[in-house]
């Protein structure tokens, strides 16, 4: 273990346990920090990513610091930002500080440039974002909106909006989440156990489409345990899957 320490020199066996000991360690700090963390940073969650960073970047690229001091400190941010996370839910200070309101961008169709200059984005910028949501017209726009995670937010004006099976009073299928169940001939336990079926269930639906379960490139399962078996072929512009 003294590759955990500071050294003068470092082998490269214990260049490469560093490197192992710190990957893992930030993966668990990942997984403490939680998914919201990852998937849309909030300025405190841009705080903690920048220090954890520059934490670990250096015991993993310098012999002479020590790697246990790192990680206690890592140990101690992670503590501080969860706590920190927890207590903007009970104040509503801290919570308008990490979380400040969204900012008005676009207004029945005319540009608000104080949201604009607020949020430090260019007009160039926001009719990017709208691109993105397929919006080609800003007239179009009853509201858009600059949200704390850097995301904007359209909502159209009502006559432009997409007419649904409701509007036009036609009966509609109830919705149904269409999940994977077989991946290359692999079953998910855990959706079959969700879904109220077990392995014999999945075989006779194997029996019934008369498909060898190895041979399965994706097999599907909807809420009304509707399944859909794609296999592979061969062709000459190259292979193709076949529904059975």
């Amino acid at each position: 273990m003294d590759f955990f320490h500071s050294q003068e020199s470092l082998t490269t066996m214990q260049w490469i346990l560093r490197a192992v000991i710190g990957y893992f360690f930030l993966l668990i700090t990942a997984k403490a920090l939680g998914q919201r963390s990852i998937s849309q940073l909030r300025f405190l969650d841009f705080v903690i990513a920048l220090i954890l960073g520059n934490i670990m970047a250096h015991p993993l690229s310098d012999e002479h610091l020590a790697l246990k001091g790192s990680m206690i400190t890592t140990i101690a941010l992670v503590v501080l930002y969860l706590l920190t996370s927890w207590l903007s839910l009970k104040w509503n200070f801290l919570k308008h500080l990490f979380e400040p309101s969204p900012l008005t961008l676009i207004e029945h169709g005319k540009l608000r440039m104080g949201g604009l200059r607020k949020a430090k984005i260019s007009v160039d910028h926001l009719f990017s974002e709208l691109r993105k949501q397929q919006v080609e017209d800003i007239e179009k726009v009853a509201l858009a909106l600059w949200e704390p995670g850097g995301m904007v937010s359209v909502f159209l004006e009502p006559q432009h909006q997409t007419v649904t099976a409701k509007d036009m009073a036609i009966p509609s299928d109830p919705f149904s989440l269409v999940k994977p169940l077989i991946i290359q001939g692999a079953y998910d336990k855990k959706l079959l156990a969700q879904q109220g079926k077990d392995l014999a269930w999945l075989e006779a639906q194997m029996q019934t489409l008369q498909v060898d379960m190895e041979h399965v490139v994706l097999a599907t399962l909807d809420d009304q345990d509707q399944v859909r078996v794609y296999t592979e072929r061969d062709t000459q512009g190259g292979d193709e899957l076949t529904l059975h």
